[in-house]
Formats: C-alpha cells, sequence, structure tokens
C-alpha cells in the first residue's frame, strides 16, 4: 500500500507492506486523516521532541533511525479483523479510535514505523476495544476532528473555568480554533481571539469569538481586560498580594501558538491573577520571566493530549451536534500532496484544518517529495 513517510527530515509517499493485525486489533481503510501541527514540529525538530520525552518520560517517542508513519486524526472504515476480536461492528463501519494500539508495549499510532501505519497511509491498524462507530448523520470530514478537540477539551478543563471567567485565545491555528470551539460550548463569554492571519481571524469570528484582533494593529491584552472590565465587586478577579482588587472579571489566556517568547508574551500582557494554559507545542528551549509572573501571582498550567475519557466525551458532543467544527476544514488533500503541504504549512500557514484523504487523486505535477527544514516551522 502507499503510506507517507519521514525520515532525516525528508517527506516522501513510498510503497510499504499491506498491516498485519495482530490479537484484538482490526485493519481500517483510512477515510481522512488531519494535517497535525505537530506533526510538522516533528518532522523539523524530531531529535528535540525525543531529547523532551526522554527528560521527561525516560522514553522516545519516534525511532529516527528508522522511517516514521505519521497521522494522528483519522476516521476509517474496518476492512479487517484480526485474531481474537468480538467483530461486534459490521465491515465497512466508519470508525474513530484514540491513536494508540493495546499492545504489551503500547503503540503511538502515528510515531511508529512502517508497520504501525499512520493516518497518512491507505490502511492502519486499530485496537478493537477503543473503536467507536461515526453515526450516518456525522460527516467523515467532521468525525476526523476528534482528536484535536480532545486535546482543546482538556486545555479548556485545565483552565477550571468560572462562570465569570473572560477568555483570550492566542493564535487562531487549528487548535486555537478547537479551543475556541469548546469554549463556546461550555457558554464562555465573551471571548477575544487573536491571529496574524486575516483568514483565520475570520474564521474564528464565524466559530463565536465575540472580539477578533489582529496583533499587528492592536494590543490584544488591552481588548481582553477591556471586556473583563466590570464594577460589580462580586464578579471581580481575587485580589493580589501587590496590585490589590482590580476592577476585572478572572482572566484565563490559551497560548495555542507555540514559539519561543510567547508565553513571556503572555505574562507581560495579562492581567494580574490570570490563568495560562499552554497549549501550543514548542519545540525549542524558551525562557520568561519568572519575578513578572510572581508579582502579578499568574498562574501557568501547561496540557497535553487528553484522557480516554476526555476523548470518548468529545466525540459523543461532536455527534450530537455540541460542537460546530466543520468552518475549521479548509480542504483535502491526496496523499501525494503530503509533502507539498507540509512545507507549505512549515514556511507560512493560511489553511487552518486540512485533512488528507487517500482515495484521492493527485494532480499531476505535485512534488512527492520535500525537505522540512528546522527554519521553515
Amino acid at each position: 500500500m502507499r503510506s507517507v513517510l519521514m525520515q532525516d527530515r525528508e517527506v516522501r509517499v513510498a510503497e510499504v507492506d499491506d498491516p498485519e493485525p495482530g490479537p484484538g486489533e482490526v485493519v481500517v481503510d483510512v477515510l481522512a486523516c488531519g494535517v497535525c501541527g505537530s506533526d510538522l514540529h516533528c518532522a523539523a525538530h524530531g531529535a528535540e521532541f525525543n531529547a523532551a520525552t526522554r527528560n521527561a518520560l525516560g522514553v522516545e517517542l519516534m525511532d529516527l533511525s528508522r522511517p516514521v508513519s505519521f497521522g494522528h486524526e483519522f476516521v476509517g472504515a474496518i476492512s479487517e479483523y484480526g485474531a481474537c476480536t468480538q467483530q461486534t461492528l459490521p465491515i465497512g463501519t466508519r470508525v474513530v479510535s484514540m491513536a494508540a494500539l493495546l499492545r504489551e508495549t503500547p503503540a503511538f499510532v502515528g510515531f511508529c514505523g512502517p508497520e504501525i501505519p499512520g493516518g497518512y497511509s491507505e490502511r492502519m491498524l486499530l485496537s478493537e476495544p477503543l473503536l467507536m462507530p461515526v453515526p450516518d448523520h456525522v460527516d467523515t470530514a467532521v468525525a476526523a476532528l476528534t482528536e484535536p478537540l480532545a486535546v482543546a477539551s482538556r486545555a479548556v478543563a485545565k483552565a477550571q473555568l468560572g462562570p465569570d471567567d473572560v477568555a483570550l485565545v492566542v493564535g487562531c491555528g487549528p487548535i486555537g480554533l478547537a479551543v475556541l470551539a469548546v469554549l463556546r460550548s461550555r457558554g464562555v463569554h465573551p471571548i477575544v481571539a487573536a491571529d496574524f492571519s486575516a483568514a483565520r481571524r475570520e474564521l474564528a469570528g464565524r466559530m463565536g469569538a465575540d472580539v477578533v484582533v489582529d496583533p499587528a494593529q492592536s494590543s490584544p491584552y488591552a481588548a481582553w481586560a477591556e471586556v473583563a472590565a466590570t464594577d460589580d465587586a462580586e464578579r471581580m478577579t481575587e485580589p493580589t498580594a501587590v496590585l490589590g482588587q482590580l476592577p476585572l472579571r478572572p482572566t484565563v489566556a490559551f497560548e495555542c501558538v507555540g514559539v519561543p517568547g510567547m508565553i513571556q508574551q503572555v505574562i507581560a500582557g495579562a492581567p494580574a491573577a490570570s490563568r495560562i494554559v499552554v497549549a501550543g507545542l514548542c519545540m525549542n528551549t524558551d525562557s520568561f520571566s519568572p519575578t513578572e509572573a510572581v508579582l502579578k501571582e499568574i498562574d501557568v498550567r501547561f496540557s497535553l493530549m487528553y484522557s480516554p475519557d476526555q476523548f470518548f466525551a468529545v466525540f459523543d458532543e461532536l455527534c450530537a451536534g455540541k460542537l460546530d467544527v466543520a468552518p475549521m476544514i479548509t480542504r483535502s488533500v491526496s496523499l501525494d500532496e503530503v509533502p507539498e503541504t507540509f512545507a507549505r504549512l512549515s514556511s507560512g500557514p493560511v489553511d487552518t484544518k486540512i485533512l488528507v484523504d487517500p482515495s484521492k487523486a493527485a494532480p499531476a505535477d505535485v512534488s512527492r517529495q520535500v525537505d522540512v527544514t528546522p527554519a521553515e516551522v
């Protein structure tokens, strides 16, 4: 079968062996797979990401001595059952799943070698107990957004929002817009969103942001403070030791950019007593001023991935129509177009969520191999 592989920062389309299901596993035909920013970062900064996972978790996520098969935001159709399976879902059923194989040594689908293909492939392996059937009324492209929405749901949960909180979403890429959708579904109001891209600002407005700011023209932090202002003492945020009581509702920011300097920028711009949830994945060493954060009593929290319960709950919300995320999907591409898509998104992202459709034919002139260097991301 055909699959997209990455090795030594080179992204290419290759022929690989069909996947063989182990006990309790199924083979699915991939119907759609979202291109995730973490894939772009891992292609350009794989060694740095491995160093971080080794230091934090004691293991390296990827074996960079071999090709890596990306793709972890997927919808597939069951095509084959392996041994020791219940087979309760008919062949052809559309399914989503957490990106993991429940083996003795668990495998993180989308970060393994070609024998455990990710979603940028014609077929892939999934564990039967993790399968969730996609209802007929749910579009395949929308179902493919379950994984990034689960990431956003965990970030929002980390914020421990109260009824008077005023949110700022910094960065309106896929995760920022997913955070915005979850915030709106939770009844948070008002929400300020900021991005340099006019297209992404327009999407943020369509998806429920009350105030949308171009940081090149005005300060998102000033806009945030303006909409948080209140003269109702019962709605004000808790006073700090140095600055006392501010005439503001509680403020929470979601950093969804993931580049060096962003955490400090939010700390500097945030009102005292703010909470900052870092959802952007920065692959480089970064720095910020702890003294400034301490003086303002800023609470900085970091969020990663999701729990199984959060994944399943978001999927249920999506199927129930409680999360309007279809506007995030800007286009679909073939497998052959993935290398070129990586290069374009790395050098200057305009699209929001691009879906890979392995059944789609590629343009005749598409480049099937590109290098993604750290300078491009």
